[in-house]
């Protein structure tokens, strides 16, 4: 009808994995819903439910539509793909008539995949304050499209994938099994992946010969493929501008001065001062990861900057684990603090960096909940404060019934705990401080170092550390799927550095 969503059917898109570089693990972690609309059948006839819907999420311009354009691609089948701004509309209704319509076109075109962009535009967690009404339009329409995905049997070949920058303020209903069951986070590219994408936006470039790719690789920490892309771009214009055959390293450079002073993200390049303190920050938490009593495994360790780049420490926020024990929360602070400690031993008092809010944020949380939720601190008794959060100071949560001394005293526990901790980190960096120089080069070269290679630096200096590096599982579509999990709940809230 007249309403009908703007539907962009590609019959059969262009782009295959061979467009779509720098991001290998999640290429390898689509490759089933390929087969799958390749031959919905194989997988019926053996009672597997393949997945309903994938959720791509990663920050602006790191490949999400790209690579669902590729999946549809690579299997050869109609790519059906809507923002979800277009289902938000001012007439209640509209939004959810569209949403029936996309499904009808997908049935009809069916094996085909549906790709939604931005649905966090549908797809907010519902209940929040409504601002300026057409509030229950959008609930409607995410109803409608909760029903609709739970309306299609996978038997019909139908395939959803929706992409996000912002998965915490998802609606929980669109993630359970049945709809969005898969997450998949898309990571910026690091300095291998930046070379691989390079090479794919060189391919129809007339590059002169002393452009070194590997060199603007290296170059350009923090840039997602879309700004790559732009970067190229850029040079391929200033080069037309001076009337040259071929695209030459200067206009290279010249287009990347351009990006990253012009452009308002001036946090992209970092010195290579900032990138030894980031380094190290990061090695210091890796380090307590690894000598602490603390369950949590190491995984990988990385300096790309920003917030979502993978920080070190993998650690699960509280709500996941159902409980903890006092050891287990001391562990964590250490942790936690093993960054800011790690400044301080190599940089000394005024070395110290900003970077270390979100830990000391987390980490000063953590023990506020043990003296004052959890009892944990003996000079405080097993005591739990009620917090009541007052509306009018926009939810801040304050202490009822409590006599200032109390307050006082639970205040200077939490100090004392943290102090010793922070004392107890800076400790293990002292001991250390030889094998941590040495990776912290292999980092600074790197960018991304697994924790194997990790305790590989440390057994060159004759130090075995406990193995509590992640194990690639036998079954590792699970626990792909978990990481993906894990970094929904805990790597959103990863420092910001």
């Amino acid at each position: 009808g007249s309403h009908m969503a703007k539907v962009y059917i590609e019959e059969k898109p262009k782009v295959t994995f061979k467009d779509v570089a720098g991001i290998e693990e999640v290429k390898e972690e689509v490759k089933e819903i390929i087969e799958y609309l390749k031959d919905p059948v194989k997988f019926q006839k053996l009672g597997g439910r393949p997945p309903k819907g994938v959720l791509l999420y990663g920050e602006p311009g790191v490949g999400k539509t790209l690579l669902a354009k590729a999946i549809a691609g690579e299997a050869h089948v109609p790519f059906i793909s809507v923002s979800g701004s277009d289902f938000v509309e001012m007439f209640v209704g509209v939004g959810a008539a569209r949403v029936r319509d996309l499904f009808e076109t997908a049935k009809k075109h069916a094996p085909c995949m549906i790709f939604i962009d931005e649905i966090d535009a549908v797809g907010r967690a519902r209940g929040a304050i409504p601002v300026g009404g057409g509030h229950d339009e959008r609930e409607q329409t995410l109803n409608q499209l909760l029903v609709e995905m739970d309306g299609f049997d996978t038997s019909d070949g139908i395939i959803v994938i929706a992409a996000t920058n912002r998965p915490d303020i998802l609606d929980p209903a669109l993630l359970r099994p049945g709809r969005f069951d898969r997450q998949i986070f898309i990571p910026k590219p690091d300095v291998r992946g930046r070379y691989e994408i390079l090479k794919v936006h060189a391919r129809n470039k007339k590059l002169a010969k002393d452009v070194d790719l590997e060199f603007v690789a290296r170059a350009t920490p923090g840039l997602t493929g879309a700004d790559l892309e732009n970067l190229l771009n850029e040079a391929a214009l200033l080069a037309a501008r001076k009337g040259k055959e071929e695209i030459t390293m200067e206009e290279i450079e010249e287009a990347l001065d351009r990006i990253t002073m012009g452009l308002e993200r001036k946090g992209m390049t970092i010195s290579p001062k900032e990138k030894e303190k980031i380094a190290i920050h990061e090695a210091g938490h890796a380090l307590m990861g690894l000598v602490s009593d603390d369950d949590d495994k190491v995984h990988k360790i990385s300096i790309i900057p920003r917030g979502m780049a993978l920080g070190v420490t993998q650690q699960l926020p509280i709500e996941d684990k159902h409980i903890y024990d006092k050891k287990d929360l001391y562990n964590k602070i250490l942790v936690l603090l093993g960054g800011r400690a790690a400044e301080e031993v190599f940089f000394g008092k005024d070395g110290i960096t900003t970077g270390a809010e979100n830990d000391l944020q987390r980490a000063t949380d953590l023990a506020y909940r043990m003296v004052s939720m959890w009892g944990m601190s003996d000079k405080v008794g097993p005591i739990a404060i009620r917090r009541v959060a007052n509306p009018f100071l926009g939810g801040m949560t304050t202490a009822v019934d409590t006599s200032p001394d109390l307050l006082r005293e639970i205040d200077e526990e939490v100090r004392r705990i943290i102090t010793e901790q922070y004392e107890k980190a800076k400790a293990i960096v002292e001991e250390y401080k030889e094998p941590l120089k040495a990776v912290v080069k292999k980092l600074l070269e790197k960018e991304t170092i697994t924790c194997e290679e990790f305790v590989e630096v440390f057994k060159l200096y004759g130090i075995e550390l406990k193995d509590k590096c992640k194990k690639e599982e036998l079954f590792d579509k699970d626990r792909k799927s978990e990481e993906n999990k894990e970094l929904k709940s805990g790597e959103v809230k990863e420092e910001v550095v």
